[in-house]
């Protein structure tokens, strides 16, 4: 993953599918299902640590008013609002995702996928907890709990689907 060629075409294509990923989405209140972390955690098993390229970027485009977050919306209100911190969160997830993938060990590329999921929670969380002037408790129950089965669902997707690449 050494060649500038092959990060730009790996970048644009990873951007494009967190774009389209963001449209597959089901209303959940206060953070809505989507499928973005689904191609974030791909992007880490392709593009290993040089993911952190098309997610921030990816971050930016919607920051600047592309229309790539989760359904369309776009500027920095988003990043502000109760979804920021998901959002925010994919650096370090796929960063994390990434890293764990320059090893050869399943143990060791399952428990980065799991972290990485975490990483988003986290950021997630706490974002929302802050930014809704919710307690921390309440946040998780929010922004954690009615996502973990489809969340678990996209790790494994990942998993299988990066098996089967690599």
């Amino acid at each position: 993953m050494k060649h500038r060629a092959q990060i730009l075409a790996y970048s644009g294509t990873f951007i494009a599918l967190i774009a389209a990923g963001s449209w597959i989405s089901i209303p959940l209140p206060p953070v809505p299902l989507t499928l973005q972390t689904l191609f974030v955690l791909l992007a880490g098993i392709i593009m290993q640590r040089y993911a952190v390229i098309p997610v921030g970027l990816y971050i930016l485009l919607g920051a600047a008013n592309l229309p790539v977050f989760h359904n369309g919306t776009a500027g920095l209100g988003v990043l502000l609002g109760p979804t920021g911190g998901f959002l925010l969160g994919f650096l370090p997830a796929v960063l994390i995702v990434g890293i764990a993938y320059e090893n050869e060990s399943p143990k060791i590329r399952i428990a980065g996928l799991i972290a990485a999921t975490c990483m988003i929670y986290l950021f997630g969380v706490v974002w929302l907890s802050w930014s809704a002037s919710i307690p921390l408790l309440q946040a998780a129950l929010l922004g954690v709990a009615p996502f973990l089965i489809g969340d678990a669902l996209k790790a494994a997707a990942a998993y299988t689907i990066g098996k089967r690449i690599g």
